[in-house]
């Protein structure tokens, strides 16, 4: 893909001759002669670079390059001038310009400061991403048939341009497959950007997502951010039903406006989208588009949750502990073989990030070199206090009837918060309850949501 390049020079003759020569490079370039121009083409071309003249008629660089520091424009903006001296030359670098070319210009000491630059900007975004693939959620553990399975599926989609809906329950690694995804597709240089729509109130989501502009004032979103690479929209079934309509309009047209906006801009992203949600179901029900549902479940991708697969465990307890010694200065322990069986015959309603959590509260808590049976069964019930009285044992149905309810009812609503990944206006649409009367349920049997929801969805 060609880099973009801005020149914004009030000289013609010096806008057509730098042309010239980064179009025989292969950039693509546009050319500027005012500040008024160039803010337009910094929003509709979206340059990765701009080469800025100092002196320019009614709005100068240095003036204009404080404007584009000040909106968060993170793009390399080399300074040029006709009379450079130290002076301006520090002050551009202070006001966030990346270097400073004095006219007339060397044509090879152009190419090579602007090669640089954009070699920078290329380094922070691998270590960016490099730290990510650092985390214990970027890398597919596990040799069960089933993980075997979404490897190879994974291998065989990534190459493609295909959009992706991955679904599977809360936690069971859904982030992981989407940047697997994008690690091995064809845009692994450009950026992944991740967007979890369930963290975002409903009256932001438009704007998080496609931007904000109001004059020279332009806030790009999520998905201009992700410009020649991927976007995951995490939950998207959280998302309200107009930027449903805004989003299947922008992937049929493929082309977007921020809000403010009175120009479309053309997108070059591969989206990525995740549910825990049963979303045929939501889209039977009318609760969610069926066009921009076929727009996003070409490719359908469905992670296996952690009961399924419980051979992998004893491999993603090593890995999970191997991290965290490295990472986040934990004593190494090792676990025993029962401790190791009892966690493979536990059902992990929280799953993977459920597993992270038993085993970092282990390493924590552990002063012996082994992790034994008792201290893995005291950390499953920490783990989950709710569920250490099941509402179908002998002991619950010896108690008095109120004990017995409220045991049951604990459960019902545990188990719909955790459906619903804590959403409580879902939650009390589906038990049939007002929100208000939710609330004071919850409150009355010790229930916090947010406890419930700190599973997230992978």
């Amino acid at each position: 893909m060609a880099e973009r390049i801005l020149i914004v020079d009030d000289e013609p003759d010096i806008r057509d001759v730098m042309s010239d020569i980064l179009e025989d490079e292969n950039y693509r370039v546009e050319q500027s002669a005012t500040a008024a121009d160039a803010r337009v083409k910094m929003r509709e071309f979206n340059p990765d670079l701009v080469l800025l003249d100092i002196w320019m008629p009614e709005v100068d660089g240095i003036t204009l390059l404080k404007d584009w520091t000040r909106q968060g424009i993170d793009k390399p903006i080399i300074m040029i001038s006709g009379h450079g001296n130290v002076e301006t030359a520090v002050e551009a670098i202070r006001n966030g310009a990346h270097d400073f070319l004095e006219k007339p210009l060397s044509s090879a000491k152009m190419l090579v400061t602007i090669e640089r630059a954009l070699q920078n900007q290329r380094l922070v975004r691998e270590n960016r991403e490099l730290r990510d693939r650092m985390e214990p959620n970027s890398t597919l553990i596990g040799n069960s048939n089933a993980m075997n399975r979404l490897r190879e599926q994974v291998e065989r989609i990534a190459p493609t341009e295909s959009r992706v809906l991955i679904s599977g329950e809360p936690g069971t690694g859904k982030r992981v497959v989407a940047r697997c995804i994008h690690q091995a597709s064809l845009r692994k240089a450009g950026p992944m950007v991740e967007f979890n729509l369930a963290a975002v109130p409903a009256s932001m989501l438009s704007v998080q997502l496609f931007g904000h502009e109001s004059g020279n004032d332009v806030q790009p979103g999520r998905l201009e951010q992700a410009q020649g690479g991927t976007l995951y929209l995490d939950e998207i079934t959280d998302m309200s039903t107009d930027t449903q309509s805004m989003l299947e309009n922008v992937l049929e047209q493929k082309q977007f406006m921020r809000e403010g906006g009175n120009s479309f801009h053309d997108i070059d992203v591969r989206i990525i989208s995740s549910t825990s949600h049963d979303i045929e179901k939501r889209v039977a029900d009318n609760r969610f588009g069926e066009a921009l549902f076929y727009y996003l479940n070409v490719v359908p991708l469905s992670v296996p949750a952690l009961r399924d697969r419980a051979e992998d465990i004893p491999d993603l307890v090593g890995f999970y502990v191997n991290w965290m010694v490295e990472n986040e200065n934990l004593h190494y322990c090792r676990f025993s073989i029962a401790a190791l069986n009892l966690m493979r015959n536990y059902p992990w309603p929280g799953n993977n990030r459920e597993l992270r959590n038993v085993v970092q509260r282990l390493l924590i808590l552990n002063t012996s070199e082994e992790i034994g049976l008792e201290q893995t069964q005291s950390a499953l019930g920490d783990s989950h206090p709710e569920k250490q009285v099941s509402v179908s044992s002998s002991a619950v149905r010896d108690l008095e009837l109120r004990q017995a309810r409220e045991i049951f009812e604990r459960e019902y609503f545990i188990h719909h918060l955790t459906r619903t990944h804590s959403n409580i206006a879902e939650t009390a649409q589906n038990v049939g309850m007002e929100r208000t009367h939710l609330y004071r349920k919850l409150k009355a049997l010790g229930i916090d949501p947010k406890e419930i929801g700190e599973v997230d969805s992978g």
